[in-house]
């Protein structure tokens, strides 16, 4: 056999090749369309679309504009109710529940942190008003508790010495001008600042606790002269004690002033202690979105000391009676909310509902709903995504005068120009 003749059928294949490529690649594609078209099944198909983007339609097969794969059709007997039908069977193994929605008032009872604080209304200082020279201490550690009329301190002052000396000396006069005098002394002692209740001999002044608490601070030490208007002493009251607590604002419907409270405090577990708010704060921490709101609790024994962490309970005032869901049941948020209802048909389709305020796990419906509808508690969002692939969503949207074509984190150059253009087609 010549050379030519020997090469001959490898050319011929060669030549032949491009041809059955290009045969096999249109019969392919012909039997695809074909079986996306849906006449062999005998379906009426509606329009295609992307499960990716399952609101927008199109009016013929092809590849999807937004991914690389083909569009599905959407059959006339897939859409001929409002809703997704799911065989009961099916309902149990994916753990579908309902419970029905009812209407009722909700328990807001309301748990925060909260810190103790000092009272500041019972808060005294106890200084000096003239220069004075500190020549003992009769309590010298802070934190120290004290009854009133304890005595704190013996000074030295001689601008009260002197006053004091006046006063004494017009004390026994009878004459009109003596007595006259001895008001002026008085009214010097007390221009001067000469604490009431201070005692004094052989020059020295006692200074004596207002009021009983405790010494949260103390600024004098013997043998110390202090300066005009220098502090001594700091006394915190603790027949009552302040709670700083932070209210998230969402909860703080229904608070206001004189809301009961009960705290707990980690050191005396088991203990309730009781009060009332006394006042919300008119500042709302930009970063929590909470607000502060002062307590005042009761502390008769003196046991809650500042600085002390508690955990709070409010009893809000009842609201208004709404229709109330499981928190849980609820999909998505703001304008988009909504909850999966079953029917009367026995189907699930999605309603669109605005909440309102929530506590121990339920939800207000302050429209969408009017009460008793069996709402899906669990397994929700698997019936969700089946809607959204139905176009149930769409047809929601629809009534809501959203478009159809828009759908959530879909940018605006992944959409067509108009949903009646046809789908590209691949070209063989």
């Amino acid at each position: 056999m010549t050379r030519t003749h020997r090469f001959l059928p490898i050319a011929l294949a060669v030549i032949a090749l491009p041809g059955a490529i290009g045969l096999g690649y249109w019969w392919g594609h012909a039997r695809g369309d074909t079986s996306a078209s849906g006449p062999s099944t005998g379906r009426k198909v509606l329009y295609w679309y992307d499960p990716m983007a399952p609101g927008q339609h199109f009016d013929k097969p092809g590849k999807s504009p937004y991914m690389d794969m083909q569009l599905l059709p959407k059959y006339a007997d897939e859409t001929a109710t409002n809703g997704i039908a799911i065989a009961p069977g099916v309902r149990q193994n994916l753990g579908i529940r309902t419970v029905e929605a009812k209407r009722g008032a909700l328990e807001s009872a309301i748990q925060v942190p909260g810190t103790i604080a000092w009272d500041l209304r019972q808060e005294r200082i106890v200084s000096a008003r003239v220069d004075t020279i500190v020549e003992r201490l009769y309590v010298r550690a802070p934190f120290e508790s004290v009854r009133a009329g304890q005595p704190l301190a013996s000074v030295i002052a001689p601008s009260w010495n002197t006053a004091i000396a006046e006063a004494r000396a017009l004390g026994g006069a009878h004459s009109s001008a003596a007595r006259e005098l001895q008001s002026a002394a008085h009214e010097r002692l007390s221009a001067l600042g000469l604490p009431a209740g201070s005692g004094t001999g052989r020059g020295r002044i006692t200074l004596t606790s207002p009021v009983s608490g405790v010494v949260s601070e103390i600024g004098a030490r013997e043998g110390q002269a202090m300066p005009t208007g220098m502090l001594m002493f700091r006394i915190n009251g603790t027949r009552n004690v302040w709670l700083d607590a932070a209210i998230p604002q969402a909860g703080s419907a229904g608070i206001t002033a004189g809301t009961p409270v009960e705290a707990t405090v980690d050191a005396r577990p088991g203990d309730i202690f009781h009060g009332r708010i006394e006042a919300l704060l008119p500042q709302v921490d930009a970063t929590s979105r909470t607000q502060r709101a002062r307590i005042v609790l009761d502390n008769p024994d003196g046991v809650l000391a500042a600085g002390m962490f508690a955990k709070v309970t409010l009893q809000p005032v009842a609201s208004a009676e709404h229709v109330l869901v499981p928190s849980d049941a609820l999909i998505g948020a703001g304008t988009q909310t909504r909850v999966i209802v079953f029917g009367a048909d026995n189907t699930f389709h999605p309603v669109r509902v605005q909440a309102g305020r929530s506590g121990n796990g339920m939800t207000e419906i302050l429209t969408g709903l009017q009460g008793g509808e069996r709402i899906v508690a669990s397994g929700q969002f698997l019936i969700d995504s089946e809607a959204n692939l139905s176009g149930a969503l769409q047809r929601l949207n629809e009534d809501t005068k959203m478009p159809a074509d828009v759908m959530p984190g879909m940018p605006e150059m992944a959409k067509p120009a108009s949903s009646s253009s046809p789908a590209r087609m691949p070209q063989p």
